[in-house]
């Protein structure tokens, strides 16, 4: 659309093809600028017509830069009928033919199923299919999304695609990947963690931090339960047990008003319980309400977000983001720097004086409060090399309490977990072996406001 009001086509109709289809093809090209291998994923189901004009993109995209340098990979479903006890491949024909009418001859069959494909299915796949049978790779049902690389490996779709690309390559080591999985299979120990939220019926709204939470448990060697608590029930029925049994407690990212009294119950509960708490982004934001209001005495304290007329703004809007009428695009986006003060916990778990990491938002803590929550015992561990943007705080007076307005899930990976989440599951497992030892202090009373 920008580019037809810019007079890039001059006057002309803009069509799907070839417009949109030239637009996806450039797109990819700027993808893979500099990269050996360029991974394009089109979502959805073949003949959908929503995919239609990627599909056809990613067919002339082929031809365009030479059959030997493009490669198409088919994910089909295998199912399994239990009444007749056996695999059904006709799904799989079905996509495969519709895929080829419309120009694409799949190199690669990736067939989703309960269990392994026999040879015998695959040998039929591949008959019906157009393919060799060794490109019919089994993707079955696994205990750990992790351990799909060496189920494929072990089915040889490693070797069909640097064979069928051209890109041969040495053997690959999988031993350190071996161990990742053998360590999520068979944990040493188990921690619960409550993850505090608004999204918790769709937990993959925080895919990447339950990932992150599976690294930090790798890292540690233990399984990660996730409890997923809906704030605003807190809000209606007060803490539930799986918050106060939690060794450790998450309250993630979250916009507008619903729910942020629940969360601010679960930042003070762990506060008072010195249970391990770790805050992002707007639960970095709810725990400074929540110390502004029930250790400072900042009645009514909150975030303009929540309530424009709050008499103690400690979260306010970013001075850029003031008049600003057209919302989209115009958050605080991206890696940005952030020196970490010396002596604090956020130094000891990065063991470094500066981090870059990545951030979404456009409200942040309000400076005209610093001295008043510092004296309270609130340390601002983290800020932008100004020193004018407060990016991490925590708590003198707590084992482990640690929240961040940047999100570092985005950054962490099953062979190098974030140090953040490693130092919070770490703290997890510490408290659960004091917990065997120690009850809970006494009950909280939650009251909305």
């Amino acid at each position: 659309i920008t580019k037809e009001r810019r007079g890039d086509y001059l006057g002309g109709t803009v069509q799907v093809i070839p417009h949109i289809t030239d637009e996806i093809k450039r797109r990819l090209r700027e993808a893979a600028e500099g990269a050996n291998v360029c991974i394009c994923e089109v979502g959805g189901t073949v003949g959908d017509i929503e995919s239609l004009p990627f599909i056809e993109a990613i067919r002339q995209f082929g031809w365009e830069v030479g059959r030997p340098n493009a490669l198409y990979i088919h994910l089909t479903l295998v199912p399994f009928i239990s009444t007749a006890g056996e695999l059904k491949t006709k799904p799989t024909q079905h996509s495969v033919k519709e895929l080829t009418g419309l120009g694409i001859q799949p190199d690669l069959l990736l067939c989703r199923a309960t269990q392994p494909l026999e040879k015998k299915v695959k040998a039929k796949i591949a008959l019906f299919c157009n393919v060799d049978e060794s490109s019919v790779i089994s993707a079955p049902d696994a205990q750990t999304i992790y351990e799909l690389p060496l189920l494929f490996h072990a089915d040889g779709l490693d070797e069909r695609i640097v064979e069928k690309l051209n890109i041969f390559t040495g053997s690959p080591n999988l031993a350190r990947w071996r161990r990742i999985v053998a360590a999520i299979k068979n944990p040493k120990d188990t921690v619960r963690v409550a993850m505090v939220g608004k999204y918790v019926d769709l937990t993959d709204s925080y895919k990447s931090l339950n990932e992150a939470l599976i690294h930090g448990g790798i890292a540690n060697e233990c399984r990660v339960e996730v409890t997923y608590v809906d704030s605003e029930r807190i809000e209606q029925e007060g803490l539930p047990d799986s918050v106060r049994d939690a060794d450790a407690i998450l309250v993630p990212m979250g916009f507008g008003p619903r729910g942020t009294e629940g969360k601010i119950a679960a930042v003070r509960w762990a506060r008072e319980q010195k249970t391990p708490f770790l805050g992002i982004c707007f639960g970095m934001q709810m725990a400074v309400i929540e110390f502004a209001r029930h250790v400072c005495g900042l009645e009514r304290a909150n975030s303009t977000e929540v309530d424009p007329t709050t008499p103690h703004p400690v979260i306010d809007l970013m001075t850029t983001q003031r008049g600003l009428t057209q919302k989209g695009g115009t958050m605080r986006l991206g890696a940005y720097p952030c020196d970490l003060v010396e002596g604090s916990l956020a130094r000891k778990v990065y063991s470094r004086k500066k981090v870059s990491e990545r951030h979404r938002h456009r409200y942040e803590f309000n400076n005209a409060y610093r001295e008043r929550l510092e004296a309270g015992g609130l340390v601002l561990s983290g800020v932008s090399p100004d020193g004018t943007l407060v990016e991490m705080i925590e708590l003198r007076d707590h084992p482990w309490f640690v929240a961040s307005q940047f999100h570092p899930e985005l950054r962490s990976r099953p062979m190098d977990c974030h140090p953040l989440f490693k130092g919070f599951i770490r703290a997890a497992l510490h408290h659960r072996a004091q917990r065997r030892e120690a009850p809970l202090l006494g009950g909280l009373k939650v009251v909305k406001r």
